[in-house]
């Protein structure tokens, strides 16, 4: 559902690229597992960042930020992976014509509040939105005037009072009001969708230690300031 590319932000900054894919729902271990392909540690390398993203949604990207949580971006997979298939069509035709959604956290929101979307599968244009609202409403036209009832004007005025629009799937509308805010912060995310972790020590400390020695032996050494290097006398 989701991919997101990890990248080591200390070795990037040291003009290496060290990163990898990470396919999401995923686990603490996959996660630590990860992070100690790309060098994170924990000690001298901490922070990483999300160089690119990819999904089977559209226009899901341009709510992720460089710097997303990992544990949000997982948990915002997991909502996904448990949606039944008429929600998550909803779910991508809110997100394709613009949901009020400016990060993962709102993203998040919306999982749960789809409820505040009206969504008809399958009607693609007016004339359709039109024979679909007759039907569901019950509308009985004489079979006499049924052929030159005007479906698509009926469907252009109930576009404008839905104040919806067509995605590629159906029609999507917001229901007036502002929905209850079920998701805050970081707080509010279930243990156990947590997952990012740090390589377990006793598996990443050798290299750790390597790598730390590598830096000493390679900066060169230093005096205090206002002080010379010792001459023949001062030994």
């Amino acid at each position: 559902m989701i991919q997101a590319f990890v990248t080591n932000l200390g070795k990037y900054v040291e003009s290496k690229l060290r990163g990898e894919w990470l396919t999401l729902p995923t686990t603490t271990e996959d996660v630590q597992a990860l992070l100690s392909r790309i060098g994170v540690d924990g000690v001298i390398y901490e922070e990483i960042f999300i160089t690119s993203c990819e999904s089977d949604i559209d226009g899901l990207f341009r709510y992720f930020d460089e710097y997303e949580s990992l544990d949000e971006l997982n948990y915002l997979a997991v909502l996904l992976g448990e949606m039944p298939q008429h929600d998550l069509e909803k779910f991508k035709a809110a997100v394709a014509n613009g949901a009020k959604a400016g990060s993962v956290k709102d993203l998040i929101n919306l999982t749960q509040t789809l409820n505040w979307y009206v969504y008809f599968y399958g009607v693609h244009d007016t004339e359709e939105l039109g024979r679909y609202l007759a039907e569901e409403r019950g509308m009985e036209i004489p079979a006499n005037i049924e052929p030159y009832f005007d479906y698509e004007a009926y469907g252009r005025d109930e576009e404008i009072n839905y104040g919806g629009t067509f995605a590629s799937t159906g029609f999507i509308a917001r229901v007036p009001g502002s929905a209850p805010e079920q998701y805050r912060d970081r707080g509010d995310l279930p243990d156990e969708h947590k997952v990012l972790a740090y390589p377990e020590p006793e598996k990443s400390i050798q290299k750790t230690i390597a790598v730390y020695n590598q830096m000493i032996s390679t900066t060169p050494a230093t005096t205090a300031p206002g002080r010379s290097q010792p001459t023949q006398e001062d030994r």
